[in-house]
């Protein structure tokens, strides 16, 4: 390799360090706004003088605010699957492994910041087609664990999928309900022992237990 190609190579490695480091500052930035005044009461303008960015920058990374909002949402729902993925890996019993994992969901979405964007804001600002697709991971998990807690032999896969509509559905709708109602941890702990009992009971009927 000549120098001039070696110098080409590494100005192309900086200028991709460069972006990644914007959108980086953007993305952070952003979050702790979003989270704590609400995607709505966040300006573009707040948004740059808090990365130390530039209009012009953002707009080179992002098209508007909806656009950055969703990355933002994308990577927390990136973390809380690798989370429940990481708390599910623990178990050896999958039943167990599923309410553990839905315990996780249920938690991690309570977290204040991560509640403000991904069940107060993102409704609104994204809108629930939008969510649905992003979501799609977590949705792949719950139907992955279900496979191998019912076991995989005798089950028609319209069985497993109907039920992973239902189950992946209610937790939903829980970690919604937590997050507008008066008194969440007694909702979350009320909603963890009908998801037991819910387990418990599919586990009862199930040809693999």
């Amino acid at each position: 390799m000549t120098q001039q190609a070696a110098s080409r190579r590494t100005g192309q490695r900086t200028q991709q360090e460069r972006s990644s480091t914007t959108t980086s500052q953007l993305l952070t930035s952003a979050r702790r706004l979003f989270a704590r005044d609400g995607y709505t009461a966040t300006s573009l303008d707040a948004i740059c003088e808090a990365a130390s960015v530039t209009k012009g920058a953002f707009y080179h990374h992002f098209k508007n605010k909806e656009q950055l909002f969703r990355a933002v949402y994308e990577r927390e729902q990136q973390a809380l699957s690798s989370s429940i993925a990481q708390t599910y890996s623990h178990h050896d019993d999958p039943w167990e492994g599923l309410f553990q994992g839905m315990r996780e969901f249920l938690v991690g979405s309570m977290e204040p910041s991560a509640q403000r964007i991904t069940l107060i804001d993102a409704p609104g600002a994204l809108g629930w087609e939008v969510m649905r697709e992003i979501r799609a991971d977590c949705r792949r998990m719950m139907s992955y664990g279900l496979r191998q807690a019912l076991g995989r032999e005798g089950q028609a896969r319209q069985d497993v999928e109907s039920l992973t509509s239902m189950v992946y559905g209610a937790q939903c709708e829980a970690a919604m309900a937590i997050a507008h109602s008066d008194d969440p941890d007694a909702l979350l702990q009320a909603t963890l022992r009908q998801f037991r009992l819910l387990f418990d009971s599919i586990a009862r009927m199930s040809p693999a237990t």
